[in-house]
């Protein structure tokens, strides 16, 4: 089912001096040619989508990776040449992701005058032996400069990641770091319980992840501090300001359709998805996308819809889908419910804090 509104997401595959060894993201090592043959083809690739773009309007242009600031001018480049070429909106949210450790004083006024206006910062942790543990090579000083750098440069949408229940982590220490975040007056927070995915090198060398309690402590910790900080849960693993939930974030959990460029970019366009191998020299070649069957389907908009906090509206799974809430069985709503993972009322299903804790299983008794 295609909308009126796509998304449009860049995957920047290149990390500079090397990738973090939690991340399960695809990315090589940058250089300056392999980035002149990567903009090219992005820009190649781009133009065969300009049919899918007739009558809608992009909403949210999203520049990720890897680490998409390596591009340097190369991002306002992408950004003007998309602008010429699909129906961007003039308040269209425009983010690119960056390490607070990369000097961006330079580079964010270029960014800005460009058309970026927000800025994604990957903090992590405010603790220095988090930091060290995860493999990241900045401070929560270098934090801090960068949304200064980010403020003067006319940024005034600031998101700042934070990554729960890693090696070292307290409840105290996670409540420090939303602290050191709400601090900084960031308008967003991310908040994502570590993964550890196979083929990582924390994988590889056998880091394992937090025990469930420790988890579900450091959750709960974060959920209730950013909320006293005056934060939003809008979505499992993301907070804002009001007004300053992310139209790329709320895009994807709505089933919305969007486009993806480059190397491991996955796309969901007139009710197909597909994506690009995890493979810079095939993306440079131009190989086609891999084709990754019909979206969008009942089971796949209900689990999406139920990440969200405003849950699943039965008004619009029947308009959508043609089917309404019957479809659940009515004992596990209520033991569900009972169990304090799910509430219902005014036509809508939605999952509790305690729901989002166990997501998977809830979501998968409910379509089973």
């Amino acid at each position: 089912m295609s909308g009126t509104s796509l998304g449009l997401y860049v995957h920047v595959p290149f990390c500079a001096p090397a990738k973090c060894p939690y991340c399960d993201f695809y990315s090589v090592p940058f250089s300056p040619n392999l980035a002149a043959r990567y903009l090219q083809a992005v820009k190649t690739a781009a133009q065969t989508y300009v049919p899918y773009f007739a009558g809608r309007n992009v909403t949210s242009v999203y520049f990720g990776g890897g680490t998409p600031t390596l591009l340097e001018g190369g991002l306002a480049e992408l950004l003007t040449f998309f602008k010429a070429l699909y129906p961007i909106l003039p308040e269209a949210e425009v983010t690119v992701e960056a390490n607070p450790g990369a000097h961006l004083s330079k580079l964010l006024p270029v960014l800005r005058a460009a058309g970026f206006n927000r800025l994604s910062l990957g903090m992590q942790s405010a603790c220095g032996a988090e930091l060290a543990a995860l493999g990241r090579r900045h401070t929560a000083s270098d934090t801090a400069r960068a949304v200064s750098d980010a403020r003067k440069a006319g940024f005034d949408n600031l998101s700042i990641d934070l990554m729960l229940a890693t090696p070292g982590q307290t409840v105290d220490s996670v409540r420090r770091s939303v602290a050191f975040a709400a601090g900084l007056d960031a308008e967003h927070v991310s908040a994502y319980l570590l993964k550890v995915e196979p083929g990582t090198p924390f994988a590889v060398r056998g880091q394992r992840e937090a025990d469930e309690d420790l988890q579900a402590d450091c959750y709960l910790a974060a959920c209730e501090a950013l909320h006293s900080y005056g934060y939003r849960q809008y979505e499992i693993s993301n907070f804002a300001k009001p007004g300053f939930a992310s139209k790329h974030n709320v895009g994807y959990w709505d089933c919305g359709e969007y486009l993806g460029l480059g190397p491991g970019a996955h796309s969901f366009l007139d009710g197909r998805r597909f994506y690009y191998a995890r493979n810079l020299t095939d993306f440079v070649a131009g190989v086609s996308p891999i084709d990754d069957g019909a979206g969008g389907g009942v089971e796949e908009y209900v689990m999406l819809r139920l990440r969200l906090t405003d849950g699943l509206e039965e008004n619009a799974l029947r308009a959508r889908c043609g089917v309404d809430f019957s479809i659940f069985a009515p004992d596990k709503l209520l033991r569900l419910e009972n169990g304090g993972f799910l509430r219902r009322g005014a036509g809508k299903i939605a999952l509790t804090t305690q729901g989002f804790l166990m997501s998977n299983a809830v979501i998968a008794t409910l379509l089973s």
